[in-house]
This record gives C-alpha cells, structure tokens and sequence, in this order.
C-alpha cells in the first residue's frame, strides 16, 4: 500500500469539506455563483502551497484562508465600482474606449493582487505616500506613529514590489 500523496490528503479534504465551505461563502456573499468561484479558489490555493501539512482543524483553516478572498472579492468590487464612478463622471469625449477600460481594471486589479501580499498598516502607508503624495512626517501624525517607522513601512512596500516585478 502506498504513502498517501497531497494531493491525495487535498481531495479527502475537498471531499469532506467543498459543500460546507461553498454553504458558508455562500451566506457571507448572497451569491451562489461567487461562492462557489470562492469555493474553488480555496482549494486550488491548498494546491498551490509548496508544502501542506496535516490540519488539525480543516474548516477554520478553509475559513481563514476562505475570508481573504471574499476580502479580496470584496475590495476588487469596490474598485471597480470607483473606477465605473469615475468614468460615469467623465465627459463622454473624454471616456475611455472599452478595450482601454478593460485594460486600466486589469492594471488595477493587478496592482491591488500586489498590494494584497502587504501587511495593512504598510499597505496604507504605501498607498497615501504614492496615491495622496502625503509626506512622511504627515503619514506619521495622521496615523499616530514615528516617521521612522513609516519609512520601514515604504522600504517594505517596495522591497515587495519591486520582488513581484523582478523576481
């Protein structure tokens, strides 16, 4: 008899737990269709860590792993309700052509994904440096800390960038 393989442990675990995780998304997104994408995406995110090892408790970790990407659902959502605003705003003249609008959402997803692997605080800091070009003595009162501590956070947030450009 054969060692089981991941793969193997992966579909005991799909197996046992696939209809229950697709319920739980399911009532967290008052959607079936997302819920069941969401549902999948756990499991091919299991299959695509180098080294799975045993859980002890499979559905809270299905759970952690299920609540980033509802996250994540969420926050592209958001984004693209932005950036609809933004262009309903727009003169017609001035509007982006559909394929140009398909682009820029891709590019922006893109970079939310990348901004996804951020820790919050350094995420935040990043963001208002670069998008609000606020200066970081001005980070560092708004958000209570030292500016040495939001320079750490920018030196993080594009060491992180620049590792998912060129790495």
């Amino acid at each position: 008899m054969s060692t089981p393989t991941v793969s193997d442990s992966i579909a005991l675990l799909y197996c046992q737990h696939h209809g229950w995780l697709q319920g739980w998304l399911r009532r967290k997104l008052n959607c079936t269709q997302q819920a069941a994408d969401l549902a999948q995406d756990t499991f091919v995110r299991l299959l695509a860590k180098p080294e799975p090892q045993a859980l002890r408790e499979p559905r809270a970790y299905l759970t952690t792993v299920a609540r980033g990407l509802v996250i994540n659902h969420w926050r592209r959502q958001a984004l693209e309700q932005a950036w609809l605003e933004e262009l309903a705003a727009r003169p017609e003249a001035t509007s982006p052509s559909p394929e140009e609008r398909r682009l820029i959402l891709e590019t922006l997803e893109e970079i939310a994904r990348l901004l996804d692997g951020l820790p919050p605080r350094v995420r935040e800091i990043f963001l208002r440096s670069q998008l609000e070009a606020q200066t970081y003595p001005v980070i560092a009162e708004q958000l209570g800390v030292s500016v040495n501590v939001v320079q750490k956070a920018m030196l993080r947030a594009t060491a992180h960038c620049y590792r998912a450009l060129y790495a």
